[in-house]
């Protein structure tokens, strides 16, 4: 029986690819780079925003990464300010919620985004103490970024929670990744950053095309009428 559910946040509870592109392409205005498309924000999200400069820096002319370290100044100054740009939940996510919390299961946010900005995003979208729990990027607790399992682990913890009672749901390898290394059932939605097939290469419990199909996986799993 699941008694939480763990989240990634960007691309699986909000919609967050246009603030990512805009800091992004406002940090790279600084050197007159070009910009990056939507299309190439999906691919270069995922594994914190350090790599995402990285893959942007590269695919627009600096491969040896010259601009690297004040890109990475820059970014977080503005991602600050515009880190809720055009942010907003995915159709059906907040149906999924009101279910599990209806239920009394656990709801947490686990994300590789700093934590400051999870909390803004989590906060302007759902609401301040809305989840159980939310967990941005935590390395300076010796928490590391995922596909590590650390943060899903920490969350089952803290919940006093087995792996057997967490389901994770994300979008992009590295959350399938952060399921498997974490031994939890994990659950790959389409309507994010990447595509069905490559989700399907991690086998993942359940391939999620939208929120309502969510629902009716945990009914059956925890046999709820």
């Amino acid at each position: 029986m699941y008694k939480c559910c763990i989240f990634d946040l960007d691309g699986t509870l909000v919609n967050s690819i246009y603030a990512i592109q805009k800091s992004v392409n406002d940090t790279l205005s600084y050197w007159n780079m070009r910009e990056i498309s939507v299309e190439e924000s999906r691919l270069y999200v995922g594994d914190g925003y350090k790599k995402l400069l990285e893959r942007s820096l590269i695919a627009c002319g600096d491969k040896e990464l010259t601009h690297y370290e004040e890109a990475v100044e820059r970014y977080q100054d503005i991602f600050r300010e515009c880190c809720m740009y055009r942010v907003e939940a995915y159709e059906g996510i907040g149906e999924l919620l009101q279910f599990l919390k209806s239920q009394g299961i656990f709801i947490a946010v686990l994300s590789n985004k700093p934590h400051p900005r999870t909390l803004d995003n989590v906060e302007g979208v759902f609401g301040k103490g809305y989840f159980d729990l939310v967990y941005g990027e935590r390395e300076d607790q010796g928490i590391r970024k995922k596909p590590c399992p650390d943060g899903v682990w920490a969350i089952a913890e803290e919940l006093g929670l087995s792996k057997s009672e967490i389901l994770y749901l994300g979008d992009t390898n590295t959350d399938m990744e952060t399921g498997n290394n974490a031994k939890v059932d994990t659950v790959g939605v389409t309507w994010g950053f990447r595509t069905r097939e490559e989700l399907m290469s991690f086998h993942p419990a359940l391939i999620a095309d939208h929120p309502s199909r969510v629902v009716q996986y945990i009914k059956d799993v925890n046999g709820i009428e």
